[in-house]
């Protein structure tokens, strides 16, 4: 008898060159309740993602055709997509792959081999962090009040562009090569826009930009 308490009908995208681990790991959470969609690389998994918006993409990261690093970076920049949680399966397991990955837009970095229950954990807390973040299009407001700030609250337009790559999820390095400035100027503009609204970290920034339709 299948268990469908736990993913309640969510759907995963599962990307991996390996047919032996696509099957084993869509079994294991089809059984645990979850909805998997496949695709065998980032290439095929784009192309899954002009049909159809997962609750959350579980991507291996050296593939042929277009690799996870690639992959992520065209999930962020999509504002379709931007806010789905990102979890990555690599048998690299350093600590600068690691960061690379994080840094990358990865939300979760997992190491093969992994314990079956252990995704399942991670896959269980992305999804509740992502639902904390920000309103998904179509699900309703499920996520809890709206971020409130000062009602007279003035952008410069530089700051407006920081703040739509911040709701993308995209890190400070990565906003300042798309700005062609250093990382530090970056880390000032992200704290002056904190200190104007007088939000407390950058998943409510971008949680706030995402609820007035900045990003």
């Amino acid at each position: 008898m299948k268990e469908t308490s736990v993913g309640n009908h969510r759907r995963l995208l599962l990307i991996d060159d390996d047919p032996n681990l696509i099957l084993l790991v869509k079994d294991y959470l089809e059984f645990r309740g979850y909805e998997v969609v496949t695709a065998e690389n980032g290439r095929e998994a784009l192309e899954v993602l002009e049909r159809e918006i997962p609750d959350m993409i579980i991507c291996d990261v050296m593939m042929p055709e277009m690799d996870g690093y690639s992959l992520v970076k065209h999930v962020r920049e999509d504002p379709r997509t931007s806010w789905v949680p990102v979890l990555f399966l690599s048998a690299k397991g350093q600590s600068q792959d690691r960061v690379k990955g994080l840094n990358t837009g990865a939300d979760v970095y997992m190491v093969k081999p992994f314990e079956p229950e252990e995704l399942v954990a991670q896959v269980e807390s992305s999804l509740k962090q992502a639902a904390r973040i920000a309103d998904r299009p179509g699900k309703g407001n499920d996520s809890g009040p709206k971020i409130q700030v000062p009602f007279d609250v003035e952008l410069t337009p530089t700051e407006l562009r920081v703040v739509q790559f911040v709701a993308r999820g995209m890190a400070n390095r990565e906003i300042a090569d798309e700005l062609n400035v250093s990382q530090r100027t970056i880390e000032s503009h992200v704290s002056n826009m904190l200190g104007k609204t007088g939000l407390h970290n950058r998943t409510e920034l971008a949680r706030w930009a995402i609820e007035n339709s900045m990003a």
